[in-house]
């Protein structure tokens, strides 16, 4: 296309009022299950903490700031509407803009849309349950779902346990199966595993139904309980359909001071990165702990849904304007 051209939207018109739809359907399902839609901050003195992800940062300069003040733009509403629920808000929902630094693909725009809801008293496997409900909802056709454990998909695949397997055992398993410039690559387990999954399990995930993988290892738990059990694991899950990521969820921690710690060891793997660290979100930790009722939380990203749903292979398809045209 021709640089006169890049003022036109990238999706078509028939692709925005199905957004359209898509969007009224989401709602409508969430009002008849009385979960109150919320709003919350673009904008936080806080960014996320997390290795894997990078916060946009501007600054606030006026009254209150005269010298400034250093904001970021949302990586996710998570830790505002986790304030909320620790306020008594009861179920909530929301659809927002997101933001991520250095996220520019085929399935990637570093603005996007997520949904998010918080169920109190909510598991992470009952939450898998209203996921498939919501998303069956939103489809032409009904999808077949499917729950597998991370140990099961490794194991079926790859003749692996995850959860015990050495570095050397994981590096084995890459190597057997021909992964292309490992030969000499130095990862720590989970970069082993994340690899592995990736690019040997992940595209087999979610064909002609939805996946739900859940359980993840302990070291992976991000913001979810970890269950004491032989092994430990986190109690997670990720929603995969034509073997591309569509959500996140946990069973919330609600422990502020092992939020803390992780928070921490995320901005000591920042620093030893070579990275800068991170204003981790002090105000969520005051909120957990005044208390944070059980509960489960997804992510599902909006732009992937529209991508599966009407099978599109680029997110530029299902958004007005894109990353080149904004």
């Amino acid at each position: 296309m021709s640089q006169l051209d890049q003022w036109r939207p990238s999706a078509s018109l028939g692709m925005m009022r199905r957004r359209a739809e898509l969007l009224r359907e989401i709602r409508e399902f969430f009002w008849q299950a009385g979960v109150l839609e919320v709003e919350t901050p673009v904008c936080s003195r806080f960014a996320t903490t997390d290795p894997a992800i990078d916060s946009f940062k501007t600054r606030y300069t006026g009254p209150q700031a005269p010298q400034g003040r250093p904001l970021y733009l949302q990586t996710s509403p998570e830790f505002p509407m986790k304030r909320l629920l620790c306020a008594d808000s009861g179920p909530i929902y929301q659809i927002c803009k997101v933001f991520r630094e250095g996220e520019l693909g085929d399935r990637h725009n570093p603005e996007f849309t997520l949904l998010e809801w918080y169920r109190p008293g909510f598991d992470h496997l009952k939450l898998m349950g209203e996921v498939a409900e919501l998303v069956n909802r939103l489809s032409d056709e009904p999808l077949a779902v499917e729950r597998l454990s991370y140990g099961e998909a490794f194991q079926q695949t790859l003749n692996v346990d995850p959860h015990s397997a050495t570095v050397e055992q994981l590096r084995e398993a890459a190597i057997d199966h021909r992964l292309p410039g490992i030969e000499d690559l130095v990862l720590d387990r989970d970069g082993w595993l994340n690899l592995l999954l990736s690019h040997l399990i992940e595209p087999s995930l979610g064909q002609q139904k939805m996946t739900f993988l859940y359980d993840y290892p302990a070291s992976q738990a991000a913001l979810a309980k970890v269950r004491g059990d032989a092994p430990a694991v986190a109690e997670r899950f990720e929603l995969y359909i034509s073997g591309i990521e569509i959500a996140n969820g946990f069973h919330e921690l609600d422990d502020s001071q092992e939020q803390r710690r992780r928070f921490e060891k995320d901005n000591d793997q920042r620093r030893e990165e070579g990275r800068t660290s991170v204003p981790m979100d002090s105000w969520l930790l005051q909120a957990l702990a005044e208390g944070l009722p059980p509960c489960a939380g997804v992510a599902l990203g909006i732009d992937r849904l529209m991508m599966v749903l009407t099978g599109r292979d680029n997110i530029r398809d299902v958004i007005s304007f894109d990353f080149n045209r904004a």
